[in-house]
């Protein structure tokens, strides 16, 4: 088994169901275990900033699948959640990233993980943090690279998760 690390982002319709449905495909999927998903944050837009915040979150799984068989089944989900790819960094129903994994890297034309944009990202990486502590990318802890950014007190956590359902709770 693998662990690998899934960024999801939601900014269009109703993203708190989007969120919840995404991280529920993941967990009924029989090559894949969820071993734990942080708190939903709603983030300012990255890239393309005229739009509605995102909602965000991590999640932690296990399988014997490869990156790209894996980011396939993601590529499934946010087909299956209404997710048209109109521009890059647009607005989005759902959005599954591979951010990294603890034993495989890719450079494909399909998949690049750890994901390019990983340590530029707060986020990702406080909700990374939360699910996987202060591992290492590029040989130094996620801490080191939240600490570098400027925008991390717009990281504003909105829900926690409950682990036996996998959804979101309010507070």
């Amino acid at each position: 088994m693998n662990r690998f690390y899934i960024g999801l982002g939601s900014n269009s319709g109703d993203r708190d169901e989007y969120m919840t449905r995404a991280l529920q495909s993941l967990g009924a999927d029989k090559d894949i275990k969820v071993q734990g998903f942080s708190s939903l944050y709603e983030t300012p837009p990255w890239g393309v900033t005229n739009q509605r915040p995102f909602l965000n979150a991590v999640v932690a799984i296990d399988t014997d699948l490869k990156g790209e068989a894996l980011l396939q089944r993601c590529r499934t989900i946010e087909a299956e959640l209404g997710r048209v790819r109109h521009c890059k960094w647009g607005a989005r129903t759902i959005d599954l990233d591979l951010l990294f994994s603890e034993r495989e890297e890719c450079h494909t034309e399909f998949l690049e993980m750890p994901h390019p944009y990983l340590t530029q990202r707060a986020f990702v990486l406080v909700p990374l943090m939360q699910v996987a502590g202060n591992c290492e990318i590029q040989g130094k802890p996620l801490g080191d690279w939240l600490s570098r950014l400027t925008n991390v007190n717009e990281i504003k956590e909105v829900k926690r998760p409950v682990r036996g359902y996998l959804q979101w709770k309010e507070f």
